[in-house]
């Protein structure tokens, strides 16, 4: 392999010409939140998920703790009505100081 086959990854690959990667919105969108693990992580993720998209149903919410239990991860999806809310979401998210982390 010569190196001007490896690519930077921390670069973003260049989209292909005339794609633009879209969502459609109303969408079911899932999120993945990563902090720090405490008893009340998921419960303070749920309360900010759900000022952001009033009808969250918490029913399908995933918690996994990470192998040594230091950070857990929330797993959820959320009903997006836009690129705004989202954007909404993961500010208000990363302000609590908690989250590492939201893919």
């Amino acid at each position: 392999m010569n190196d001007k086959s490896l690519r930077d990854l921390r670069q973003p690959s260049r989209p292909v010409a005339g794609k633009a990667p879209s969502i459609t919105f109303p969408c079911s969108y899932p999120i993945k939140v990563v902090g720090e693990a405490a008893e009340d992580f998921a419960a303070m993720v749920c309360q900010v998920v759900t000022r952001h998209d009033p009808h969250f149903d918490a029913t399908d919410l995933r918690v996994v703790d990470s192998r040594n239990g230091r950070f857990q991860s929330v797993r959820l999806t959320i009903r997006a009505t836009g690129e705004a809310q989202l954007q909404a979401l993961f500010v208000e998210l990363k302000a609590t100081g908690r989250v590492h982390m939201v893919l």
